[in-house]
């Protein structure tokens, strides 16, 4: 695993920033804003959430829109990174990680118009605002099949240009479908929400270690014995 040539390293600085900026927008929004938006089958407390905490509710959607774009940035700068390794697999990260950037996109126009909709007659129809925060919540979960499926070609490279240690690289792969997996288990079996939290701990895992990777690979001088 040796150093990066000082070309790359300026990239890998700036993929592992824009990784980490993904992911503290995304965990923040999947974490702290939605759960207390969103009440499962109850379109009156749905609606009494978005006009009382319309804040949150914007924090949300600003949040939303900064993982889309922390998303594009970060999957058009894994392509450059990687391009040198396998240019295939990295065209596939790029691709895979653009269409959960839409789908982020298009989840953040939902929540937008749930909470225009909350605030925008007093007489609001609780259905309609549930429906959009809804298929919010539905567009997120798309977006996740893809987040998922660009972990893998990501892991593959890791293998195969030995870009960091094999572990990494198996967690990864291994992760992503961990992570497809717990779509498909959140629509066939959607009391199995035990199940789907550990299927995301793997991959949560490796893209922190990739996080940490990136920046080590940018920051570390290329030595004499990496020269030779």
């Amino acid at each position: 695993m040796s150093a990066l040539p000082p070309s790359l390293r300026r990239d890998a600085c700036l993929t592992g920033l824009f990784y980490l900026g993904l992911g503290l927008t995304g965990g923040a929004v999947f974490m702290a804003v939605r759960p207390q938006l969103f009440a499962e089958d109850d379109p009156v407390q749905t609606l009494a959430n978005l006009t009382g905490q319309q804040g949150l509710a914007r924090i949300g959607i600003a949040l939303e829109l900064g993982s889309a774009i922390f998303q594009a940035l970060t999957a058009v700068w894994f392509a450059k990174l990687f391009s040198h390794i396998d240019r295939h697999a990295a065209s596939v990260v790029a691709l895979f990680g653009m269409v959960n950037a839409i789908a982020t996109l298009a989840s953040s126009v939902m929540l937008r118009a749930a909470l225009d909709t909350a605030l925008g007659h007093s007489s609001a129809d609780p259905a309609i605002s549930h429906l959009f925060v809804l298929t919010s919540h539905h567009f997120w979960a798309a977006g996740a099949i893809f987040f998922g499926l660009w972990l893998i070609p990501m892991g593959w490279i890791v293998l195969k240009g030995r870009f960091g240690p094999r572990p990494l690289g198996w967690i990864l792969i291994l992760g992503g479908i961990g992570y497809v997996a717990s779509v498909f288990i959140a629509v066939l079996a959607p009391h199995a929400g035990a199940w789907i939290g550990l299927l995301t701990i793997p991959p949560t895992i490796g893209e922190f270690w990739m996080i940490g990777l990136l920046f080590w690979k940018g920051l570390r001088r290329t030595s004499k014995y990496d020269q030779k």
